[in-house]
């Protein structure tokens, strides 16, 4: 694919990259008129310097990108704590060059053996406001990352597990500046001053948010990962630490949980089979579900085939109404039949057959919004009228009494992506999440412990019918994460990306992949185009952009518009036949490092 340079852009990530050099990084060279300047060897790009170079320094030691992502997701739950950290969950794709073989790694939290169907109903049997689920221990699943890492690293891992977590601890210990965006998620999380643990390291004695520039030292994150160099993610999972994360949870009144140390001992992560599909001349690779992200990027990018997308302009009224149009089918079905496949079935061979989503793109209008939009039925003509059936039977392919009409699932955009690519051209895509901001506001060990039960539906049953993504035990979360690599027709590297974003993830990855696939920018440019997205409802566009120029023409095609602020964190690296084309999204702290 022939790269295209944005000389603005450029200038913006030049300004960036001398930043990145006063902290003592080496920034990925900006592309220029007369060509870039691209890492050949290995990149990294991550949600926050000090997390890019901790990976970088496992690449330079000759360490695999599994290395350097656990090095990455180390730093990140210290300095990024808002958004992840090894209290939380992550998806993990692996493509390994040699073999042209994706990995899919699950490390989802799983809901307690304690955990039923009614957590989240109050006395009343009426769902619980959002916070008052998620401060505090009901809202606690047991952590994936480190199992999840951990089993990676058993297959693909080239130096020794305890040497990744040296840059970590070396910064816990020493202690960091808190960033902007830090400090501003300190003082915008709700009830983060509830529990004595993050209250003393986040505030100051009369309550306020440590200022911008404050040194933290976490030697409690420092001591527990020494702890889990030295025994494996049993570390976490089993002893000491393992006690205090259950009494942290079972104790936090007024809102207890009941994470046990069986479900710490007996959690597993999963290596599942990864999606692929085809997009025009590529082969776009995700993660399947417990996440929706995957299915539901691929279903946009399958009903998009349909139009030429490459003769729009980026951003123009055409552009947006078609992905809109598309997202809306596709969210449409996400909402009805995607919860974890360990629980429920789920038809994703029907939702991503390619007559059915040619169908579906059959109900696309050039000429008028379709407004809400309905899940079709995979196996039949979208077109179809399905048959007569009770008011209680599902549609084909799921099991009596799994779906719902409607999911009413809140995610929020407390979550981080990086992607790495190592010497030997072997490639992760990492999204990883505590889901809120600070997840539970309960903070163990000086890492914070998730809230990912909230990513359930809040109701079991929805008029008589039991909701697939209900809260059951050992139940994996439904999540929007959508991590993913793009190979070409010999199965090649094409790109690797991914982003934040709650339930808007999907929509951004698959406006990032659009726009690099057929649009044919470069990841820096791609990534800082303005953000629409439509989750089968109004159609939200980005605020103070150009975007708002084209809400007129939308609304005249029957859209509701809302401009709001639509904060990417999209994160890539692409390969190009002049090294590899890595970026990190402007509107985070993020950065991508190379050699």
């Amino acid at each position: 694919m022939k790269q295209q340079f944005q000389t603005p852009i450029c200038r913006k990530w030049l300004i960036r990259g001398a930043l990145v050099l006063i902290a003592g990084l080496a920034p990925v060279g900006c592309a220029t008129p007369d060509g870039p300047s691209l890492p050949r060897r290995h990149a990294i790009s991550a949600a926050n310097p000090h997390a890019a170079r901790a990976g970088l320094a496992m690449l330079r030691a000759g360490g695999s990108a599994v290395d350097a992502a656990i090095a990455a997701q180390a730093v990140l739950s210290l300095v990024e704590p808002q958004s992840s950290g090894i209290g939380g969950g992550a998806f993990m794709l692996h493509y390994a060059r040699r073999t042209r073989h994706i990995d899919a790694y699950d490390g989802r939290e799983t809901a307690p053996a304690g955990a039923g169907p009614e957590l989240f109903l109050g006395p009343d049997k009426k769902p619980l406001k959002f916070y008052d689920a998620v401060i505090g221990g009901r809202s606690v699943g047991t952590p994936g990352v480190l199992r999840m890492l951990e089993l990676a690293h058993g297959t693909h891992g080239k130096l020794p597990w305890a040497r990744l977590f040296t840059p970590a601890i070396k910064l816990a210990e020493n202690g960091f500046n808190i960033s902007p965006r830090l400090h501003y998620f300190i003082g915008r999380a709700k009830g983060l001053k509830r529990y004595g643990a993050a209250r003393r390291y986040f505030f100051t004695q009369d309550g306020k948010p440590k200022p911008v520039g404050t040194r933290l030292v976490n030697s409690s994150y420092a001591a527990t990962l020494r702890m889990i160099a030295k025994q494996g993610a049993d570390g976490m999972y089993r002893g000491p630490l393992a006690r205090k994360i259950v009494e942290a949870v079972q104790n936090a009144a007024p809102n207890p949980g009941s994470l046990s140390l069986a479900d710490l001992k007996n959690y597993r992560a999963v290596n599942r089979k990864a999606l692929c599909r085809p997009y025009r001349q590529w082969r776009v690779c995700t993660m399947p579900p417990p996440t929706s992200g995957g299915v539901t990027t691929l279903q946009i990018l399958g009903m998009l085939e349909s139009f030429d997308l490459s003769a729009l302009k980026p951003g123009s009224v055409r552009a947006v109404h078609l992905i809109s149009e598309a997202s809306r089918l596709a969210y449409a079905d996400r909402a009805a039949y995607i919860a974890d496949t360990d629980f429920i079935a789920v038809p994703v061979e029907g939702l991503l057959g390619r007559n059915y989503l040619a169908a579906r793109a059959g109900l696309i209008s050039a000429a008028s919004s379709m407004g809400k939009a309905l899940p079709g039925a995979p196996g039949r003509r979208a077109d179809e009228k399905p048959p007569r059936r009770r008011a209680d039977e599902n549609p084909p392919g799921i099991k009596h009494g799994e779906i719902p009409p409607i999911s009413d699932a809140i995610e929020f955009p407390s979550t981080s992506h990086l992607t790495v690519v190592d010497d030997d051209g072997n490639t992760v895509s990492m999204t990883t999440s505590v889901e809120n901001i600070f997840g539970s506001r309960l903070m163990v060990g000086g890492f914070m412990l998730n809230n990912q039960l909230t990513d359930f539906s809040f109701r079991p049953e929805i008029d008589g019918r039991k909701v697939a993504n209900r809260v059951q035990p050992g139940k994996r979360p439904r999540s929007s994460m959508s991590p993913t690599i793009v190979l070409d027709g010999d199965g090649k590297l094409v790109l690797a990306l991914g982003s934040p974003g709650g339930s808007r993830i999907i929509g951004y990855v698959a406006r990032a992949l659009i726009a690099t696939l057929d649009w044919r920018l470069g990841l820096a440019d791609a990534f800082a185009l303005p953000n629409h997205v439509n989750r089968n409802g109004p159609t939200e566009l980005e605020n103070n952009t150009a975007l708002k120029a084209i809400a007129p023409g939308l609304e005249a095609l029957g859209h509701e518009i809302r401009l709001r602020t639509l904060t990417t964190g999209l994160h890539g690296v692409r390969a190009t036949p002049r090294g590899y084309d890595a970026a990190a999204d402007p509107r985070r702290e993020g950065v991508a490092l190379g050699d």
